[in-house]
């Protein structure tokens, strides 16, 4: 898991990453929460995700936004992170040139980067986006939702209200030729406190789903 330094916007993007050992194996970028709220690459949820992508033979980068660790620049509101996570991209898929999928991770702000980012770049076909924050942030950039994927939340999620979580899946569920997928982990909390390992599980067997099913 050797540490990575990316060329991004604003100079230098701190990442850590994992190289698969099958040629045209899968690729994952990791997406963590807000900078300014204690977010980083090595957030529980993202990294514990990260290798559960790794070992299933994905070739994975997480990395921190501007202004996180040692990554340069400063918070941008989310204009500039979406700049960083098409950076981080960048990056992934030229050292993977021949990768059979592309998929994001988001975890909170990160998953709301990670459905622009999705908007944006056509050979992105599966997302996890774990706990959006539907309440805080604007999603109607989703029109279609261009990919097939995972939401999911908890249903004591103190900061985003599970309902505005719902409404989102309901409205992306209206579209035609994706299917989003809505798991909603019963008394877990924003953070998924005590929760992780059980998130981390049912994420994982989504991606064996999809893997298994050949659903790209």
């Amino acid at each position: 898991m050797p540490d990575v330094t990316i060329n991004g916007p604003e100079g230098r993007l701190e990442g850590r990453y994992s190289h698969a050992n099958e040629a045209g194996a899968p690729i994952a970028l990791f997406l963590h929460p807000h900078p300014q709220h204690g977010g980083t690459m090595n957030n529980k949820v993202v990294y514990q995700l990260y290798h559960s992508f790794a070992n299933r033979g994905f070739s994975c980068l997480r990395f921190n936004f501007r202004g996180v660790g040692r990554s340069q620049g400063t918070y941008n509101r989310g204009e500039g992170e979406l700049s960083d996570a098409a950076s981080a991209l960048d990056w992934l898929q030229t050292h993977n040139d021949s990768a059979r999928e592309c998929w994001i991770t988001g975890f909170s702000f990160g998953a709301w980067i990670g459905m622009q980012l999705l908007m944006r770049r056509p050979e992105i076909n599966g997302f996890i986006s774990v706990a959006p924050p539907a309440n805080m942030y604007d999603f109607t950039f989703l029109a279609p939702c261009p990919s097939s994927g995972l939401v999911i939340n908890g249903s004591e999620d103190e900061v985003v209200p599970p309902e505005s979580v719902t409404k989102l899946v309901d409205k992306l569920r209206q579209q035609k030729g994706i299917t989003i997928d809505h798991n909603v982990m019963e008394d877990a909390n924003h953070f998924f406190t005590g929760r992780v390992e059980e998130l981390v599980e049912e994420c994982s067997s989504y991606v064996d789903g999809r893997l298994g099913s050949g659903m790209f």
